[in-house]
Formats: C-alpha cells, structure tokens, sequence
C-alpha cells in the first residue's frame, strides 16, 4: 500500500521578509524558528502515534527546510530516524535565496541528515547538466511527477516531506503554503494520462493542518513558462 505523505513549507526565512531574493540560502529568522514550535506541536499530536520504522523524513538540503526539518520533527531526531536531503526537492528559482550551499558547509551541524544520495551536481541550477532543476514549467512538472512515484512505490507508511512553496505549488500538489504549514496527502487510485500519480486531501487540509495557507487549489505548473 503507498505512503500517506506530509507536503511541509519552510518556515519563514530571512528572504521571506522583504522579498529579499539576493540573500543566498537564508536561514530561518526568529520568527520561522517560533513557528516550527507549533508545527512540532501539530504534527506530533496529530502523527506522533507512528512507529518511527514506519516513518521516512526527505527534507531539500537548503538551510531553511533542514532547520525547519530538524526543529519540526525533532522527536524523530531524538528516536535515531536519519533524515534524508534529496535536491529533487529544492525550490524551482536560480535566484540566490533558491540556490543552496555545498554539502561540506552543512554535514557537521546537521548529522542526522544523510547527504549521500544528493545529486553530485548540487547546488548547480544553471549549468547543461542541471536542466532537471530548471525553473520551467516542463522542468518543473516532470521533477513533481519524478518525485511522487519515488515516494509511492517506498516502504514506508508515512512521510514527511520537507521542501519550498513554489515547487509544492507548482509541481506537486497544487496548493499554496504558507510559512510552516502542511497538508497531509493520500495516493489516488488513479494515473493522469502522462503517467502521473495523484494525491487526494484529508479532510480538513484545505486551508493547511494550521489553516494558514489558501483554501482554494491551482492548476499544476500554473506561472511558470518554458
């Protein structure tokens, strides 16, 4: 049976408070740290119940998702469950705020992270070989409909998903997320007709687990161009 997943947007980062796109992989501020108390406090409550050989956790490997990874679901730190970074999360921009730093900055403050199956390119957004990350709306479309049948056909019977709001929007689930919200997903039982997989809501997500973020969905790739 495929994982129920958990879709989860970043706290608020610096770059979130002006709009400023010129700082490069920003941390969270004080407020975004505040704000992964209380989506601790959902998730917990709401999914704590599951036994951690049930639970995978895939965060991007920019600074802002691992930090609000390791404070929001710090109870899964603290019982052994190693997280996993996967560039096929990151945000879809080559803009400085979405381009991430190298792996070596990183290993050493975040240890319950495995790095290793990173994309070696990583955090190349822009070179030939780095096409997959674009930030087009073929590029963008097919790295959701990549990562979505990864996640169904893994083991686990839930996972968290950390990632940005832009590629959650745009190429997976169709929603807006406001800073540290989430919704909780089921696979559908059917295939679009490009071989996509595709997710059904739980009750009472609409507006996010925390009733943030808007109601109402949006087409798939809606805003971006190739």
């Amino acid at each position: 049976m495929p994982p129920t997943i958990v879709l989860i947007r970043h706290a608020q980062g610096h770059h979130n408070v002006d709009n400023d796109f010129m700082l490069h992989d920003p941390e969270l501020t004080s407020l975004g740290k505040t704000q992964c108390m209380s989506l601790k406090a959902s998730l917990h409550t709401r999914l704590g119940h599951y036994p951690t050989k049930d639970v995978a956790v895939i965060v991007s490997p920019m600074l802002r998702t691992m930090q609000t990874a390791s404070i929001g679901l710090d109870w899964l730190k603290d019982q052994g469950v190693v997280f996993e970074a996967s560039a096929d999360w990151q945000e879809n921009s080559d803009e400085p705020c979405d381009t991430g730093s190298p792996i070596s900055k990183w290993q050493a403050e975040f240890p319950h992270i495995d790095f290793s199956n990173v994309d070696p390119i990583w955090p190349d957004k822009t070179s030939p070989a780095a096409k997959r990350y674009a930030n087009t709306r073929s590029a963008v479309m097919e790295r959701g409909k990549m990562v979505l049948e990864a996640l169904y056909h893994r083991p686990e019977k839930l996972i968290y998903v950390v990632s940005h709001g832009a590629f959650l929007r745009a190429g997976v689930s169709s929603f807006y997320y406001h800073n540290a919200d989430y919704r909780i997903f089921d696979f559908g039982t059917k295939v679009t007709e490009t071989g996509r997989r595709t997710l059904t809501l739980s009750d009472g997500m609409g507006r996010g687990a925390l009733g943030l973020s808007p109601e109402e969905p949006v087409p798939l790739g809606a805003g971006l161009y190739d």
